[in-house]
């Protein structure tokens, strides 16, 4: 004859099953909490804890003290995480990228924190980084687009930490992104070849300081090696934001104007077009632009917007695969980078008449 099972016993499998899969770590979240999350009654989320306790599961830290929970021995083979995914600012949060990986995450098993404050928020800020991932309860953090500082500080975290972008070169950092460097070669030869030598790079400032990134540096040997002298001019310094942004593009059309430019980010990229619009100024009739991501509103432009394409998919495998390395407590720190190709779109021509 088959036995009942009580509403109480039902609750404490349930929770069993979470705590065994990693759900919460340390201690257990009271009871109030759990009866709100599980949308049910205080009475019988308090039978189910204090079922835990006899087993041994959980271990009563007194009166408003939270229960700790003490795993059996050996642990187990591989527990669900939560994963923090720290932006670099808000709009992130709509890319596909960023989409697909909180969806990939969830499918093995983990769950997608996004937290409501963003690196440029913050200021890349490490003092107001550390209070948010106190505040967070998060197992693993993804960082996307973090400053060589924000990036060291997480590398010296005992909590595992992920570099999506940002500068992580040479750290003991687990990370992923694209290998642009072919490409920005190939960039760099075609405008020369097409007549263009007074050629700008805008980047935001992370990339720029304390030194130029490995991206940066890149652009300026290149320009060395196809016998242009690299200057401030070719990597202009200016103040964070859009409004510092358009008060460059300003400063640079007024006396020397670029004939070549190259843009870091596809919204930096279409504000800057449409700046310059303003001004008269189109592509590639006045300038020669290229953006150095790809984005899926360029298939909808006419003329295409030349740009560095490059796969998302294998990069968001790769943070599923570190976080399932994190489950089982296997150290991976493995720095990882995907091909990326110039795309050749109709935003770039040869120097007009009377631009050099």
């Amino acid at each position: 004859m088959a036995r009942v099972v009580s509403k109480v016993e039902q609750v404490t499998e349930q929770l069993r099953g979470e705590i065994l899969r990693g759900r919460w770590r340390g201690t257990m979240p009271g009871g109030e909490r759990l009866a709100a999350e599980l949308v049910i009654g205080r009475k019988l989320v308090e039978g189910a804890l204090r079922q835990l306790e006899n087993e041994g599961l959980l271990v009563g830290g007194g009166r408003r003290c939270r229960r700790r929970i003490e795993l059996p021995t050996g642990g187990m083979e591989a527990r669900a995480l939560r994963v923090a995914i720290l932006l670099y600012e808000k709009s992130d949060q709509k890319l596909d990228y960023v989409v697909s990986l909180q969806h990939k995450l969830m499918e093995a098993g983990h769950a997608a924190i996004v937290p409501g404050a963003t690196l440029t928020g913050m200021g890349m800020d490490v003092r107001r980084i550390a209070r948010l991932m106190q505040d967070t309860e998060a197992d693993a953090w993804v960082v996307l687009g973090g400053s060589r500082e924000v990036l060291e500080w997480f590398a010296g975290q005992p909590v595992p930490a992920f570099a999506l972008f940002g500068r992580g070169r040479r750290l003991s950092l687990a990370g992923t992104g694209p290998d642009k460097l072919p490409a920005l070669r190939a960039i760099v030869a075609r405008l020369v070849k097409l007549g263009h030598r007074r050629i700008v790079m805008l980047t935001k400032e992370e990339r720029r300081k304390p030194q130029p990134g490995l991206f940066e540096q890149a652009f300026l040997d290149e320009l060395a090696a196809q016998g242009i002298s690299p200057g401030p001019y070719h990597l202009p310094d200016w103040e964070g934001g859009r409004k510092g942004f358009h008060r460059c593009l300003d400063s640079l059309f007024r006396h020397t104007p670029p004939t070549a430019l190259l843009i870091s980010e596809a919204p930096m990229f279409v504000a800057a077009q449409q700046h310059l619009a303003g001004l008269g100024i189109v592509a590639p009739q006045q300038v020669s632009m290229i953006c150095h991501d790809p984005d899926p509103a360029f298939e909808w432009c006419e003329p295409a917007i030349s740009h560095i394409h490059w796969d998302s998919s294998p990069m968001v495998r790769r943070i599923v695969k570190w976080a399932d390395n994190v489950s089982r407590s296997k150290e991976d720190r493995h720095m990882t980078r995907i091909a990326a190709k110039f795309v050749e779109g109709g935003t770039i021509g040869p120097v007009n008449a009377d631009g050099d």
